[in-house]
């Protein structure tokens, strides 16, 4: 199964986010299939940067999406456009 999801790197004490599609038996920082965007909760406002295009594309391909990353998705105004069937 395919699944969008946040792909934790940075330093120590110091997160920093990519948000990728990935495979869902991966490791949660290892391979991935595509990067859509990044997430940085340490700056004031937190940021969110998505490539809306690449997200729709994979949302009309039916992936699942994990909690926090649809919560980022909506942020970003993603989801607004897109109307996602059983999530």
């Amino acid at each position: 199964m395919v699944k969008i999801r946040l792909k934790r790197m940075g330093a120590k004490k110091k997160p920093f986010y990519r948000i990728v599609v990935a495979d869902s038996r991966s490791p949660r920082d290892g391979r991935f299939i595509e990067e859509l965007g990044y997430y940085d909760p340490l700056k004031d406002p937190a940021v969110v940067s998505i490539n809306e295009e690449r997200a729709l594309e994979w949302l009309k391909k039916g992936v699942q999406i994990s909690d926090t990353a649809k919560a980022l998705l909506k942020k970003a105004g993603v989801l607004k456009t897109a109307p996602v069937e059983g999530q």
